[in-house]
């Protein structure tokens, strides 16, 4: 039976409540949109500053509330595997072994691009240090302790470096931020990579941990003579100091939303073949080297009709309008190669088989 031959037999005689009870079941049935949908994800710190406001735009936008708890990417993962959550997120990509583990099949759909910065204390220095990979590698593998050691000298003449004791700050939760961080160690450091080498979680040689990029900022803070890893935003809302840190080309790199967009686009044409490819130490001359993107992970099989196509909506939107969001909070849009890969794999999502129909 028609709808218009339906709203015409319900109009004769029949009572307002009758009418809001019926037009709610029609609704249902016609598979309007009209009911609020909830969606519940958990994941990565990372992304956590645009993942708010994107969330809170789109609840305005369409009525569907996403309630997303900051737990860190391992986290993320962890309820995935166990469906407690309609999508996860993570800085770090899942292995072909960690996908093997999955109930069902996993889709990776990156949102953004990201710089993970090395924020520190230092009330005696006003210009911002640069940082050389060995620096780096050196200070979060204890071999260098102090802050006027003289590689990191060398790399900063003319500022007076403090003969302090260096306090490292790291992760202590499985963490995607730490994915990114180590990556870059790894790929700047062959004895980084056997001794210690990249996961969300890894076993540090020194310093001290902080749970989430809050706890990492909270330690910075409190903390002088202290240098640690956080997301670009968490360093800004922070009003941190950043380090410069030489890229592949030999360059000192600012981290900004030039330089991240600069190390996103330098790896497009690999990220359209995989985009679990790893974007840090960037060939491009301008490109911050310790960069990432971030994903959700969503079930290419979903099981309930309405929420299955209120993520894929929200991901739809993300993909396209949520990105001229991402640079106010200084996260690099997708590339487009990327972008189109995002496309393909929503056409891929399904619920009972069948693919998923977008919202009108």
């Amino acid at each position: 039976m028609k709808m218009k031959t339906i709203l015409n037999l319900m109009g004769r005689a029949a009572t307002p409540v009758v009418l809001v009870a019926s037009m709610a079941m029609l609704s249902a049935s016609f598979g309007c949109a009209w009911a609020d949908v909830k969606l519940t994800g958990a994941g990565a710190t990372f992304p956590y500053p645009l993942y708010s406001k994107w969330f809170d735009m789109y609840n305005k936008k369409t009525g569907v509330e996403i309630n997303y708890q900051s737990i860190g990417s391992g986290g993320g993962i962890q309820q995935v595997k166990a469906g407690t959550v309609d999508f996860g997120a993570s800085d770090a990509p899942l292995t072909n072994a960690r996908l093997k583990e999955m109930p069902r099949n996993v889709i990776h759909f990156p949102t953004v691009a990201g710089a993970v910065v090395l924020a520190y204390n230092l009330p005696s220095v006003k210009e911002p240090i640069q940082l050389t990979p060995d620096a780096v590698t050196g200070i979060y593998l204890g071999k260098i302790t102090m802050w006027n050691d003289k590689r990191i000298v060398a790399a900063n003449p003319g500022v007076a470096l403090p003969g302090a004791p260096i306090l490292p700050v790291h992760r202590s939760d499985g963490s995607g931020t730490t994915y990114i961080f180590v990556s870059y160690l790894s790929a700047v450091s062959r004895e980084w990579k056997d001794l210690v080498g990249a996961n969300t979680s890894v076993s540090w040689p020194v310093g001290i941990g902080g749970k989430g990029n809050e706890g990492v900022a909270g330690l910075i803070r409190q903390t002088p003579n202290s240098i640690g890893y956080v997301e670009l935003a968490y360093a800004k809302q922070n009003n941190f100091t950043v380090a410069r840190v030489q890229n592949s080309s030999g360059k000192f790199i600012e981290p900004s939303l030039a330089s991240t967009t600069a190390a996103a686009a330098g790896a497009a044409a690999a990220l359209a073949k995989d985009v679990r490819t790893p974007i840090v130490n960037s060939p491009a001359p301008d490109a911050y080297p310790i960069a990432g993107l971030t994903y959700l992970l969503v079930y290419q099989e979903q099981k309930d009709d309405a929420k299955a196509r209120a993520l894929r909506d929200f991901i739809a939107w993300a993909n396209t309008e949520g990105q001229e969001v991402a640079e106010t909070l200084d996260y690099a849009r997708l590339p487009e190669p990327v972008v189109q890969v995002n496309e393909a794999n929503l056409m891929k999502l399904t619920v009972r088989g069948k693919p998923i129909v977008a919202s009108k």
